[in-house]
């Protein structure tokens, strides 16, 4: 069995295991050969991308056969429109000038949609390849004959001195077709954009301690389990494990939402990647390369990458019924008429069945959800809402359940000071100007939005002395001649200071979601501080709107349930989940999954990635993490959750949009069909020449792009 690559130690340099390519649309295909998938003639990609991979070399080589033989296409269009009219040449000349100019578009530039409608046939999996491959190729191979063997026809085919001929259309549907390819590969890029940004995540070396006490800067690939590591402040931690030596705080934020940075000390866990930002530790390695907490969230996303199910396959099924059936009524045009239509019965066969190939070639259909979904997401963009894909257009209107986020999706995502409690006969000013000169001296973000509030009320902050950090319980130092302490009850209780006066408050001000801090000064108790992380200002209307609509909303933090559950309580919501990982979230978007609801989930950090990515559809703050948007189906460009009632509300336009796109598409081909055909011929007299048919293709087309752009006026 082939294995996969796998991110190494080295932080997105892969190992030297065989890399397996998959199918976007069909991941059960894997290979260990690049290719093209043997169902839908897609190009394989890698199963995980490579951090510094180059650009796509199918996108550059369609690229390369678009603009190449576009002036071609345009030339021969415009030959075709307007030749007879300006009459630029005998109009037996004019088909030989069009056979020219055509036939680079249609054996170059068209040579993959041909290799791959041939692929199909072979692997008897008919899809929308085929039939470009039969209309583009019969279009052509049928106006090459009328070019070069023009006596073949009857003289009732003859028309301004030549029989008709239909290189524009074989040009105009290649040129189209590699548009929409470029298009859908560019997109298709952004799949793997969460993946690389991981992987950048990771530092290149550590630095690793010997038995002798040595230090030395070693590549990631190189620690191995149990190896001493020293991470200096400001480095990322390179591996997972746990602090034999020193304190510090360590920003985890990426990782696990936590807001504020977390404090370290021996015998305390470390995750890969993190941030330490302010004291020395000295660590043991416990899981390296693939065992990581970020290896893992690689793999996950990537697993619930490839494990949401495409939109395109659904088309791809009705897609192989409409080529096989498509294909047989041209095949009984062709008998029918050879066999019992009128001299020359054969040449007529051939006509009309050329006639049926065109008119069922799928451009109308090629173009019912791609125009639908490219003017959408150009309105969508103009109100902050970005779309990756056409999936999450079409499932947000269906969604039922919505998981968020607490910090940066309902709140703001950074500390604020909410307010002081001071004991009796202390002002509220000079408890709050002695807390703030104290913490000057620390780096804390619940510190600074101490300092912050103090200095916007214009408060004098005096200069601290004796400044000390305990790690864990808070800060220590001199103001102005009076020793002072501020931090949790541990620290109060570790210097015998009584705060039982102002524990109701306290704990009144927790379940309300705030983080509290205590301030004594000679051994005195003189109040107490509260730092919140408060809602965004638009959450409450957002959600009510949510609900309104009938959507259950979920809250999964990593914060403590006790601060979860306030915010739950004080927001409304139906269902809260605390101390959460990022395993657990993508569990519970699994189990939702299994109850039968259509799941969205909405927030910002990497922690959220793997559910993101997971769920029907991710919604990313545009406020948040790179990796969160890159996994992510929508991006709420202002990170407000109203953003998602406006994307609901074109989901619903949208999706209308496509399906009246579509049944434009079935209606030319089901009325232009039979006729193209012939079925009409004993009755009436009338038949659809391929001229016709090529305008009829046109006017579906056409009525679907200006049905589409009815969007743009909501």
């Amino acid at each position: 069995m082939v294995g996969e690559r796998r991110p190494s130690q080295s932080g997105g340099q892969m190992m030297d295991t065989p890399t397996l390519y998959t199918c976007p649309m069909h991941p059960e295909i894997r290979q260990d050969l690049p290719g093209n998938c043997p169902k839908c003639g897609m190009t394989l990609e890698p199963l995980l991308p490579e951090l510094e991979a180059d650009e796509n070399p199918e996108l550059r080589d369609f690229q390369r056969r678009f603009w190449w033989t576009l002036p071609l296409t345009v030339l021969v269009t415009a030959l075709a429109m307007a030749g007879h009219r300006l009459q630029w040449f005998e109009m037996g000349t004019q088909s030989w000038i069009e056979l020219a100019l055509t036939l680079p578009v249609v054996l170059w530039a068209g040579l993959p949609f041909f290799q791959r409608g041939a692929q199909s046939v072979l692997h008897r999996s008919p899809n929308m390849w085929t039939l470009i491959g039969l209309g583009t190729g019969a279009a052509f191979v049928y106006s090459a004959v009328a070019t070069v063997a023009p006596q073949a026809f009857p003289a009732s085919f003859r028309a301004m001195g030549r029989v008709a001929v239909y290189f524009e259309a074989a040009a105009v549907i290649i040129s189209l077709t590699l548009l929409g390819q470029m298009l859908e590969l560019k997109a298709r890029s952004q799949t793997s954009a969460a993946i690389k940004s991981l992987l950048g995540l990771a530092p290149k070396t550590a630095r690793r301690i010997d038995a002798q006490g040595l230090e030395s800067d070693v590549p990631l690939a190189h620690v191995h389990v149990g190896d001493l590591l020293r991470v200096r402040p400001g480095e990322k931690v390179p591996v997972d494990g746990v602090v034999v030596e020193g304190r510090s705080a360590v920003d985890e934020a990426m990782l696990t939402g936590e807001p504020v940075p977390v404090v370290k000390s021996p015998g305390d866990k470390l995750i890969g990647a993190t941030l330490n930002t302010n004291g020395a530790l000295v660590m043991r390695s416990e899981r390296v390369g693939s065992a990581t907490m970020l290896a893992q969230i690689v793999q996950m996303v990537a697993q619930a990458q490839r494990s949401r199910a495409p939109m395109q396959r659904m088309a791809d099924r009705v897609a192989g019924y409409f080529v096989v059936a498509v294909v047989a009524i041209a095949a009984l045009t062709l008998l029918a008429w050879g066999l019992f239509g009128p001299a020359p019965s054969w040449v007529y066969g051939l006509v009309n069945a050329v006639a049926v190939l065109i008119i069922a070639c799928p451009c109308a259909l090629g173009l019912a959800t791609p125009m639908s979904i490219m003017v959408a997401t150009g309105r969508g963009a103009t109100s902050g809402v970005l779309f990756r894909d056409a999936a999450a257009i079409e499932n947000l209107r269906k969604v039922d359940a919505l998981i968020v986020d607490k910090t940066g999706t309902l709140t703001e995502g950074r500390p604020v000071f909410e307010r002081v409690v001071p004991a009796p006969g202390v002002e509220p000013d000079e408890l709050l100007r002695l807390a703030a000169s104290l913490d000057q001296g620390s780096e804390h973000p619940l510190a600074e939005a101490i300092v912050k509030a103090a200095r916007e009320r214009g408060l004098q902050l005096a200069k601290p002395e004796d400044f000390e950090s305990s790690t864990g319980i808070g800060v220590r130092g001199v103001v102005a001649g009076r020793r002072l302490a501020l931090g949790n009850t541990a620290l109060m209780r570790q210097l015998d200071v009584a705060v039982d006066a102002l524990l109701p408050q306290a704990e009144t001000l927790r379940t309300e979601g705030a983080s509290v801090m205590y301030l004594a000064a000679d051994g005195q108790l003189l109040g107490l501080l509260a730092v919140s992380d408060p809602a965004k200002a638009s959450t409450p209307e957002a959600l009510a709107s949510l609900r309104a609509a009938g959507i259950r909303i979920i809250m999964a933090t990593g914060d403590g349930l006790t601060t979860a559950k306030a915010v739950g309580a004080r927001l409304g919501l139906d269902e809260v989940h605390g101390e959460v990982k990022p395993a657990d979230k993508l569990d519970l978007v699994s189990r939702l999954q299994a109850e039968g609801r259509i799941v969205a989930m909405a927030g910002d950090g990497i922690n959220d990635a793997p559910a993101l990515a997971k769920a029907d559809v991710g919604i990313a703050m545009g406020t948040g993490t790179d990796v969160a948007m890159n996994s992510a189906q929508i991006t709420l460009v202002k990170g407000d959750l109203r953003g998602i009632s406006t994307a609901r509300a074109l989901s619903e336009a949208t999706v209308g949009n496509m399906k009246q796109n579509l049944m434009f598409a079935f209606l030319y081909n089901t009325l232009g069909i039979p006729v193209a055909a012939g079925l009409l011929y004993p009755f009436t007299g009338w038949l659809l020449s391929p001229m016709i048919a090529a305008l009829a293709m046109s006017l579906s087309s056409a009525s679907v792009i200006s049905n589409a752009l009815r969007l743009r006026r909501g």
